[in-house]
Protein backbone atom coordinates (compact mmCIF):
# COMPACT_ATOMS: atom_id res chain seq x y z
CA UNK A 1 0.00 0.00 0.00
CA UNK A 2 2.76 2.67 0.88
CA UNK A 3 4.56 1.57 -2.60
CA UNK A 4 1.27 2.55 -4.52
CA UNK A 5 0.97 5.64 -2.31
CA UNK A 6 4.50 6.84 -3.36
CA UNK A 7 3.84 5.96 -7.03
CA UNK A 8 0.56 8.24 -7.24
CA UNK A 9 2.57 10.76 -5.23
CA UNK A 10 5.22 11.08 -7.74
CA UNK A 11 7.92 9.51 -4.96
CA UNK A 12 9.78 6.53 -4.74
CA UNK A 13 9.40 5.77 -8.43
CA UNK A 14 12.85 4.08 -8.72
CA UNK A 15 11.46 1.45 -5.56
CA UNK A 16 8.13 1.13 -7.54
CA UNK A 17 9.60 0.01 -10.78
CA UNK A 18 12.45 -2.51 -8.94
CA UNK A 19 9.22 -3.72 -7.37
CA UNK A 20 7.73 -4.11 -11.09
CA UNK A 21 10.82 -5.57 -12.50
CA UNK A 22 11.02 -8.38 -9.58
CA UNK A 23 7.11 -9.30 -10.30
CA UNK A 24 7.62 -11.59 -13.20
CA UNK A 25 10.38 -12.89 -11.14
CA UNK A 26 8.82 -13.82 -7.85
CA UNK A 27 5.58 -15.15 -10.12
CA UNK A 28 7.93 -17.44 -11.93
CA UNK A 29 9.66 -18.79 -8.20
CA UNK A 30 5.99 -19.32 -6.91
CA UNK A 31 4.78 -21.29 -10.24
CA UNK A 32 8.16 -23.62 -10.41
CA UNK A 33 7.46 -23.81 -6.66
CA UNK A 34 3.96 -24.97 -6.95
CA UNK A 35 5.07 -27.38 -10.23
CA UNK A 36 7.84 -28.28 -8.28
CA UNK A 37 5.27 -29.90 -5.67
CA UNK A 38 3.46 -31.18 -8.57
CA UNK A 39 5.70 -33.32 -9.52
CA UNK A 40 6.86 -34.39 -5.73
CA UNK A 41 3.42 -35.78 -6.13
CA UNK A 42 3.71 -37.91 -9.32
CA UNK A 43 6.91 -39.49 -8.01
CA UNK A 44 5.09 -39.86 -4.99
CA UNK A 45 1.93 -41.66 -6.28
CA UNK A 46 4.50 -43.54 -8.96
CA UNK A 47 6.12 -44.98 -5.65
CA UNK A 48 2.52 -45.62 -3.46
CA UNK A 49 1.06 -47.65 -6.23
CA UNK A 50 4.69 -50.13 -7.11
CA UNK A 51 5.22 -50.55 -2.82
CA UNK A 52 1.86 -52.66 -3.36
CA UNK A 53 4.00 -54.86 -4.88
CA UNK A 54 6.46 -54.94 -2.09
CA UNK A 55 3.04 -55.34 0.45
CA UNK A 56 2.95 -58.91 -1.29
CA UNK A 57 6.08 -59.87 -1.08
CA UNK A 58 6.10 -59.30 2.63
CA UNK A 59 2.73 -60.69 3.15
CA UNK A 60 3.68 -63.93 0.96
CA UNK A 61 7.26 -63.99 3.33
CA UNK A 62 5.23 -63.67 6.42
CA UNK A 63 2.58 -65.98 6.05
CA UNK A 64 4.60 -69.60 7.52
CA UNK A 65 5.67 -67.82 10.62
CA UNK A 66 1.81 -68.12 12.32
CA UNK A 67 0.23 -70.70 10.22
CA UNK A 68 2.50 -73.63 10.71
CA UNK A 69 0.34 -75.15 13.60
CA UNK A 70 -2.68 -74.83 11.52
CA UNK A 71 -1.82 -76.47 8.24
CA UNK A 72 0.27 -78.83 9.74
CA UNK A 73 -3.04 -80.04 11.66
CA UNK A 74 -5.28 -79.45 9.01
CA UNK A 75 -3.63 -81.01 5.86
CA UNK A 76 -1.33 -83.42 7.95
CA UNK A 77 2.45 -82.02 7.32
CA UNK A 78 5.27 -83.96 8.41
CA UNK A 79 7.80 -80.88 9.89
CA UNK A 80 10.16 -81.54 6.56
CA UNK A 81 6.96 -81.29 4.48
CA UNK A 82 6.49 -78.01 6.11
CA UNK A 83 9.85 -77.08 6.01
CA UNK A 84 9.21 -77.14 1.97
CA UNK A 85 6.07 -75.59 2.05
CA UNK A 86 8.24 -72.52 3.88
CA UNK A 87 11.37 -72.67 1.81
CA UNK A 88 9.94 -73.39 -1.78
CA UNK A 89 8.34 -70.13 -1.59
CA UNK A 90 12.30 -69.10 -2.18
CA UNK A 91 12.22 -71.56 -5.73
CA UNK A 92 10.01 -69.80 -7.18
CA UNK A 93 11.15 -66.77 -6.50
CA UNK A 94 14.77 -67.58 -7.80
CA UNK A 95 13.14 -68.88 -11.14
CA UNK A 96 11.45 -65.17 -10.61
CA UNK A 97 15.29 -63.50 -10.26
CA UNK A 98 16.62 -65.18 -12.76
CA UNK A 99 13.71 -63.92 -15.35
CA UNK A 100 12.69 -60.51 -13.41
CA UNK A 101 15.88 -58.63 -15.53
CA UNK A 102 15.54 -60.04 -18.77
CA UNK A 103 11.12 -59.93 -18.27
CA UNK A 104 11.78 -56.14 -17.39
CA UNK A 105 13.48 -54.65 -20.02
CA UNK A 106 11.34 -56.51 -22.60
CA UNK A 107 7.83 -55.42 -21.62
CA UNK A 108 8.84 -52.66 -19.21
CA UNK A 109 9.00 -52.48 -15.72
CA UNK A 110 5.19 -52.01 -15.07
CA UNK A 111 4.42 -55.08 -17.43
CA UNK A 112 6.58 -57.10 -15.23
CA UNK A 113 4.97 -56.03 -12.18
CA UNK A 114 1.48 -56.67 -13.77
CA UNK A 115 2.60 -59.95 -14.56
CA UNK A 116 3.41 -60.71 -10.97
CA UNK A 117 0.46 -59.41 -9.63
CA UNK A 118 -1.70 -62.23 -11.62
CA UNK A 119 0.52 -65.44 -10.99
CA UNK A 120 0.56 -63.91 -6.73
CA UNK A 121 -3.35 -63.93 -7.19
CA UNK A 122 -3.38 -67.51 -8.71
CA UNK A 123 -0.74 -68.80 -5.88
CA UNK A 124 -2.70 -67.32 -3.32
CA UNK A 125 -6.24 -68.62 -4.79
CA UNK A 126 -4.26 -72.21 -5.20
CA UNK A 127 -3.53 -72.35 -1.19
CA UNK A 128 -7.18 -71.29 -0.60
CA UNK A 129 -8.23 -73.73 -2.38
CA UNK A 130 -5.50 -76.56 -1.04
CA UNK A 131 -6.58 -80.28 0.18
CA UNK A 132 -3.33 -81.59 0.11
CA UNK A 133 0.48 -80.65 -0.25
CA UNK A 134 0.53 -81.02 -3.56
CA UNK A 135 -1.53 -77.90 -4.15
CA UNK A 136 -0.32 -76.21 -1.31
CA UNK A 137 3.52 -76.58 -3.26
CA UNK A 138 1.83 -75.39 -6.19
CA UNK A 139 0.34 -72.16 -4.33
CA UNK A 140 3.49 -71.49 -2.82
CA UNK A 141 6.04 -71.42 -5.66
CA UNK A 142 3.57 -69.68 -7.61
CA UNK A 143 3.21 -66.76 -5.07
CA UNK A 144 7.43 -67.08 -5.17
CA UNK A 145 7.67 -66.34 -8.68
CA UNK A 146 5.84 -63.35 -8.47
CA UNK A 147 7.46 -61.80 -5.64
CA UNK A 148 10.97 -62.78 -7.39
CA UNK A 149 10.32 -60.42 -10.08
CA UNK A 150 8.62 -57.66 -7.76
CA UNK A 151 11.98 -58.17 -5.46
CA UNK A 152 13.54 -56.40 -8.63
CA UNK A 153 11.71 -54.34 -10.27
CA UNK A 154 10.13 -52.49 -7.69
CA UNK A 155 13.19 -51.19 -6.16
CA UNK A 156 14.75 -50.53 -9.45
CA UNK A 157 11.49 -48.35 -10.69
CA UNK A 158 11.73 -46.30 -7.57
CA UNK A 159 15.08 -46.00 -8.55
CA UNK A 160 15.00 -44.73 -11.76
CA UNK A 161 12.10 -42.38 -11.10
CA UNK A 162 13.19 -40.99 -8.07
CA UNK A 163 15.34 -37.43 -7.71
CA UNK A 164 18.85 -38.28 -6.50
CA UNK A 165 17.82 -36.09 -3.10
CA UNK A 166 15.15 -38.32 -2.40
CA UNK A 167 16.16 -41.46 -4.11
CA UNK A 168 16.86 -43.53 -0.70
CA UNK A 169 14.37 -42.62 1.21
CA UNK A 170 11.73 -43.61 -1.42
CA UNK A 171 13.42 -47.00 -2.44
CA UNK A 172 13.52 -47.91 1.70
CA UNK A 173 9.24 -47.49 1.44
CA UNK A 174 9.44 -51.11 -0.51
CA UNK A 175 11.20 -52.80 2.57
CA UNK A 176 8.51 -50.83 4.56
CA UNK A 177 5.76 -51.88 3.09
CA UNK A 178 7.27 -55.68 3.00
CA UNK A 179 7.89 -55.14 6.54
CA UNK A 180 4.13 -53.99 6.70
CA UNK A 181 2.68 -57.04 4.86
CA UNK A 182 4.92 -59.48 7.14
CA UNK A 183 3.38 -57.60 10.42
CA UNK A 184 0.02 -57.89 9.24
CA UNK A 185 0.65 -61.62 8.21
CA UNK A 186 2.30 -62.23 11.65
CA UNK A 187 -0.51 -60.42 13.96
CA UNK A 188 -3.63 -61.16 11.73
CA UNK A 189 -2.31 -64.96 11.35
CA UNK A 190 -2.14 -65.35 15.57
CA UNK A 191 -5.95 -64.46 15.08
CA UNK A 192 -7.72 -66.14 12.35
CA UNK A 193 -7.40 -69.34 10.80
CA UNK A 194 -4.64 -69.79 7.60
CA UNK A 195 -7.27 -69.95 5.07
CA UNK A 196 -9.12 -66.88 6.27
CA UNK A 197 -5.10 -65.35 6.33
CA UNK A 198 -4.80 -66.33 2.46
CA UNK A 199 -8.15 -63.92 1.49
CA UNK A 200 0.81 -49.14 -11.02
CA UNK A 201 7.18 -46.53 -16.60
CA UNK A 202 10.38 -45.31 -15.74
CA UNK A 203 12.39 -42.70 -18.04
CA UNK A 204 15.83 -44.19 -18.30
CA UNK A 205 14.17 -47.66 -19.11
CA UNK A 206 12.01 -45.95 -22.33
CA UNK A 207 15.55 -43.59 -23.69
CA UNK A 208 16.91 -47.24 -23.42
CA UNK A 209 14.88 -48.72 -26.01
CA UNK A 210 14.44 -45.59 -27.82
CA UNK A 211 11.29 -43.93 -27.43
CA UNK A 212 13.00 -40.83 -27.18
CA UNK A 213 9.01 -38.32 -26.97
CA UNK A 214 8.20 -41.19 -24.43
CA UNK A 215 11.31 -40.56 -22.64
CA UNK A 216 10.86 -37.15 -22.65
CA UNK A 217 7.49 -37.04 -21.38
CA UNK A 218 7.94 -39.30 -18.61
CA UNK A 219 10.74 -37.53 -17.52
CA UNK A 220 8.88 -33.79 -17.69
CA UNK A 221 5.46 -35.03 -15.67
CA UNK A 222 7.84 -36.54 -13.14
CA UNK A 223 9.75 -33.29 -12.59
CA UNK A 224 7.24 -30.86 -13.21
CA UNK A 225 5.42 -29.67 -16.10
CA UNK A 226 7.36 -25.93 -16.37
CA UNK A 227 10.75 -28.03 -15.03
CA UNK A 228 14.00 -27.73 -17.10
CA UNK A 229 15.22 -30.73 -17.76
CA UNK A 230 17.38 -30.16 -20.52
CA UNK A 231 20.45 -30.97 -18.04
CA UNK A 232 19.41 -34.09 -16.91
CA UNK A 233 18.19 -35.58 -19.64
CA UNK A 234 20.98 -34.90 -21.92
CA UNK A 235 22.94 -36.81 -18.95
CA UNK A 236 20.52 -39.72 -18.90
CA UNK A 237 21.10 -39.54 -22.73
CA UNK A 238 24.65 -39.22 -23.09
CA UNK A 239 25.21 -42.09 -20.40
CA UNK A 240 22.85 -44.19 -22.37
CA UNK A 241 24.15 -43.36 -25.90
CA UNK A 242 27.52 -44.60 -24.50
CA UNK A 243 25.96 -47.87 -23.24
CA UNK A 244 24.68 -48.78 -26.44
CA UNK A 245 28.30 -48.54 -27.74
CA UNK A 246 28.72 -51.54 -25.60
CA UNK A 247 28.02 -55.15 -26.92
CA UNK A 248 24.73 -56.52 -25.36
CA UNK A 249 25.32 -57.87 -22.00
CA UNK A 250 25.47 -61.48 -20.83
CA UNK A 251 26.19 -63.53 -17.43
CA UNK A 252 29.83 -63.26 -18.56
CA UNK A 253 30.32 -60.39 -18.97
CA UNK A 254 29.33 -59.39 -15.55
CA UNK A 255 32.65 -60.48 -14.18
CA UNK A 256 34.54 -58.05 -16.49
CA UNK A 257 36.97 -55.43 -14.78
CA UNK A 258 34.72 -52.46 -15.44
CA UNK A 259 31.97 -54.56 -13.56
CA UNK A 260 33.32 -56.46 -11.21
CA UNK A 261 33.14 -54.03 -8.25
CA UNK A 262 29.28 -53.40 -8.89
CA UNK A 263 28.96 -57.17 -8.83
CA UNK A 264 30.93 -58.07 -5.85
CA UNK A 265 28.99 -55.34 -4.00
CA UNK A 266 25.54 -56.27 -5.11
CA UNK A 267 26.09 -60.03 -4.83
CA UNK A 268 27.93 -59.95 -1.04
CA UNK A 269 25.59 -57.51 0.39
CA UNK A 270 22.38 -60.08 -0.49
CA UNK A 271 24.98 -63.06 1.08
CA UNK A 272 25.33 -61.67 3.93
CA UNK A 273 21.89 -60.17 4.53
CA UNK A 274 20.32 -64.14 4.41
CA UNK A 275 23.34 -65.71 6.19
CA UNK A 276 22.78 -63.24 9.10
CA UNK A 277 19.62 -65.70 9.62
CA UNK A 278 16.39 -63.35 8.62
CA UNK A 279 14.21 -65.94 6.68
CA UNK A 280 15.07 -68.37 9.33
CA UNK A 281 13.84 -65.87 12.22
CA UNK A 282 11.34 -64.81 9.89
CA UNK A 283 9.40 -67.51 8.20
CA UNK A 284 9.93 -69.82 11.65
CA UNK A 285 9.30 -67.03 14.40
CA UNK A 286 6.75 -69.17 16.13
CA UNK A 287 9.01 -72.64 16.64
CA UNK A 288 11.85 -70.31 18.20
CA UNK A 289 9.38 -68.88 20.82
CA UNK A 290 7.91 -72.18 21.78
CA UNK A 291 11.32 -73.76 21.64
CA UNK A 292 12.67 -70.98 24.12
CA UNK A 293 9.87 -71.57 26.79
CA UNK A 294 7.02 -69.84 25.50
CA UNK A 295 3.59 -71.53 25.67
CA UNK A 296 2.69 -70.05 22.25
CA UNK A 297 4.63 -67.95 19.33
CA UNK A 298 1.85 -65.31 19.53
CA UNK A 299 3.22 -62.74 21.84
CA UNK A 300 6.60 -63.06 20.41
CA UNK A 301 4.96 -62.52 16.54
CA UNK A 302 2.65 -59.66 17.15
CA UNK A 303 5.68 -58.09 18.61
CA UNK A 304 7.82 -58.69 15.95
CA UNK A 305 5.04 -57.32 13.60
CA UNK A 306 5.11 -54.17 15.83
CA UNK A 307 8.13 -52.75 15.93
CA UNK A 308 8.87 -53.83 11.63
CA UNK A 309 6.76 -51.12 10.62
CA UNK A 310 8.14 -48.01 13.35
CA UNK A 311 11.60 -48.50 12.95
CA UNK A 312 11.56 -49.12 8.83
CA UNK A 313 10.06 -45.79 8.81
CA UNK A 314 12.79 -44.48 10.89
CA UNK A 315 15.70 -46.13 8.63
CA UNK A 316 13.67 -44.65 5.73
CA UNK A 317 13.59 -41.18 7.11
CA UNK A 318 17.38 -41.59 8.03
CA UNK A 319 18.35 -43.08 4.66
CA UNK A 320 18.80 -39.33 2.43
CA UNK A 321 20.19 -37.82 5.71
CA UNK A 322 22.97 -40.08 7.17
CA UNK A 323 23.92 -41.97 4.03
CA UNK A 324 23.57 -45.71 3.22
CA UNK A 325 26.75 -47.00 5.11
CA UNK A 326 26.34 -45.48 8.75
CA UNK A 327 22.67 -47.39 8.80
CA UNK A 328 24.25 -51.05 7.56
CA UNK A 329 27.18 -50.34 9.99
CA UNK A 330 24.47 -49.81 12.64
CA UNK A 331 22.07 -52.22 11.50
CA UNK A 332 24.76 -55.65 11.16
CA UNK A 333 25.81 -54.63 14.81
CA UNK A 334 22.52 -55.11 16.56
CA UNK A 335 21.79 -57.97 14.44
CA UNK A 336 25.18 -59.08 15.79
CA UNK A 337 24.26 -58.28 19.15
CA UNK A 338 20.59 -59.90 18.94
CA UNK A 339 21.54 -63.26 17.45
CA UNK A 340 24.24 -63.56 20.59
CA UNK A 341 22.10 -62.91 23.06
CA UNK A 342 19.40 -65.75 21.46
CA UNK A 343 22.43 -67.94 21.38
CA UNK A 344 23.03 -67.34 24.85
CA UNK A 345 19.76 -67.88 26.28
CA UNK A 346 19.50 -71.50 24.05
CA UNK A 347 23.23 -72.18 25.66
CA UNK A 348 21.22 -71.19 29.32
CA UNK A 349 18.89 -73.33 28.51
CA UNK A 350 20.56 -76.85 27.53
CA UNK A 351 22.68 -76.40 30.56
CA UNK A 352 20.28 -76.17 32.53
CA UNK A 353 20.73 -72.84 34.21
CA UNK A 354 18.99 -69.54 35.05
CA UNK A 355 16.03 -70.93 33.00
CA UNK A 356 13.74 -68.37 34.00
CA UNK A 357 15.38 -65.90 32.23
CA UNK A 358 15.69 -68.20 28.95
CA UNK A 359 11.86 -66.78 27.48
CA UNK A 360 12.86 -63.27 28.23
CA UNK A 361 16.39 -63.27 26.90
CA UNK A 362 15.19 -65.02 23.81
CA UNK A 363 12.67 -62.47 23.31
CA UNK A 364 14.65 -59.50 23.77
CA UNK A 365 17.03 -61.04 21.27
CA UNK A 366 14.70 -61.48 18.61
CA UNK A 367 13.21 -58.13 19.02
CA UNK A 368 16.80 -56.15 19.07
CA UNK A 369 18.04 -58.29 15.68
CA UNK A 370 14.36 -57.60 13.77
CA UNK A 371 14.55 -54.47 15.08
CA UNK A 372 18.02 -53.57 14.24
CA UNK A 373 17.75 -55.48 10.51
CA UNK A 374 14.54 -53.08 10.06
CA UNK A 375 16.84 -50.13 9.81
CA UNK A 376 19.25 -51.24 7.73
CA UNK A 377 20.20 -54.66 6.76
CA UNK A 378 16.52 -54.91 5.01
CA UNK A 379 16.62 -52.30 2.68
CA UNK A 380 19.75 -50.83 2.09
CA UNK A 381 20.97 -53.65 -0.20
CA UNK A 382 18.27 -53.44 -2.27
CA UNK A 383 18.86 -49.71 -2.66
CA UNK A 384 22.23 -50.16 -3.35
CA UNK A 385 21.66 -53.10 -6.01
CA UNK A 386 19.30 -50.80 -8.00
CA UNK A 387 21.99 -48.02 -8.10
CA UNK A 388 25.46 -50.07 -8.68
CA UNK A 389 24.59 -51.54 -12.08
CA UNK A 390 25.13 -49.13 -15.32
CA UNK A 391 21.86 -49.76 -17.25
CA UNK A 392 22.66 -51.91 -20.10
CA UNK A 393 23.46 -54.88 -17.60
CA UNK A 394 20.84 -53.58 -14.74
CA UNK A 395 18.83 -56.25 -16.17
CA UNK A 396 21.44 -59.42 -15.92
CA UNK A 397 23.18 -57.98 -12.61
CA UNK A 398 19.96 -57.73 -11.32
CA UNK A 399 18.62 -60.97 -12.11
CA UNK A 400 21.90 -62.61 -10.76
CA UNK A 401 21.81 -60.25 -7.39
CA UNK A 402 17.90 -61.30 -7.02
CA UNK A 403 18.58 -65.03 -7.58
CA UNK A 404 21.47 -65.13 -5.05
CA UNK A 405 19.83 -63.28 -2.24
CA UNK A 406 16.39 -65.81 -3.18
CA UNK A 407 18.65 -68.61 -3.06
CA UNK A 408 20.50 -67.51 0.55
CA UNK A 409 16.77 -67.43 1.16
CA UNK A 410 15.94 -70.83 0.13
CA UNK A 411 19.13 -72.21 1.98
CA UNK A 412 18.32 -70.71 5.41
CA UNK A 413 14.71 -71.33 5.02
CA UNK A 414 14.91 -75.41 4.72
CA UNK A 415 18.07 -75.84 7.08
CA UNK A 416 16.85 -74.05 9.90
CA UNK A 417 14.68 -76.24 11.54
CA UNK A 418 17.09 -79.04 11.26
CA UNK A 419 19.86 -76.64 12.38
CA UNK A 420 17.56 -75.67 15.34
CA UNK A 421 16.58 -79.47 15.78
CA UNK A 422 20.83 -80.10 15.81
CA UNK A 423 21.48 -76.97 18.14
CA UNK A 424 19.59 -73.63 18.76
CA UNK A 425 22.38 -71.88 20.39
CA UNK A 426 24.85 -73.05 17.64
CA UNK A 427 22.24 -71.74 14.82
CA UNK A 428 21.94 -68.51 16.65
CA UNK A 429 25.87 -68.18 17.29
CA UNK A 430 26.51 -69.37 13.57
CA UNK A 431 24.28 -66.13 12.46
CA UNK A 432 26.00 -63.66 14.79
CA UNK A 433 29.32 -64.41 13.60
CA UNK A 434 27.97 -63.93 9.60
CA UNK A 435 26.75 -60.28 10.89
CA UNK A 436 29.70 -60.00 12.34
CA UNK A 437 31.19 -60.50 9.50
CA UNK A 438 28.80 -58.00 7.65
CA UNK A 439 30.29 -55.24 9.53
CA UNK A 440 34.01 -56.04 7.88
CA UNK A 441 32.74 -56.14 4.25
CA UNK A 442 30.87 -53.13 4.74
CA UNK A 443 33.42 -50.96 6.03
CA UNK A 444 35.83 -52.48 3.50
CA UNK A 445 33.74 -52.23 0.23
CA UNK A 446 31.05 -50.92 0.30
CA UNK A 447 30.59 -47.32 -1.38
CA UNK A 448 28.71 -44.77 -0.21
CA UNK A 449 25.80 -43.58 -2.91
CA UNK A 450 23.71 -41.12 -1.02
CA UNK A 451 22.87 -37.46 -2.52
CA UNK A 452 24.34 -38.67 -6.19
CA UNK A 453 22.74 -39.51 -9.43
CA UNK A 454 22.96 -43.03 -11.14
CA UNK A 455 25.22 -42.00 -13.78
CA UNK A 456 27.49 -40.45 -11.31
CA UNK A 457 27.55 -43.23 -8.95
CA UNK A 458 28.93 -45.13 -12.27
CA UNK A 459 31.62 -42.68 -12.95
CA UNK A 460 32.64 -42.90 -9.52
CA UNK A 461 32.84 -46.96 -9.29
CA UNK A 462 35.00 -46.54 -12.49
CA UNK A 463 37.10 -44.04 -11.45
CA UNK A 464 37.78 -45.79 -8.08
CA UNK A 465 39.22 -48.96 -9.87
Amino acid sequence: MAITKDVENGVGMHDAQGNEARQPLLIHQKESSADSQGSIWMVLLSTAVVVCGSFEFGSCVGYSAPTQSGITKDIGLSLSEYSVFGSILTIGAMIGAVTSGHLADFIGRKGAMRVSAVICIIGWLAIYFAKGAVLLYFGRISSGYGIGVLSYVVPVFIAEIAPKNLRGGLATLNQLLICGGHSVAFVIGTLVTWRTLVLVESPRWLAKVGNQKEFTAALQKLRGEDADITQEAEEIQEYIEDLQTLPKAGIQDLFQSIYIRSVIVGVGLMVFQQIGGINGVGFYASKIFVSAGFSSGKLGTILMGSIQVPITIVGALLMDRSGRIPLLMVSASGTFIGCFITGTSFYLKAQGIYMEWVPTLALCGILVYVGAFSIGMGAVPWVIMSEVFPINIKGIGGSLVTLVNWFGSWAVSYAFNFLMSWSSAGTFFIFSAANAATIVFVAMVVPETKGRSLEEIQESLNSSK
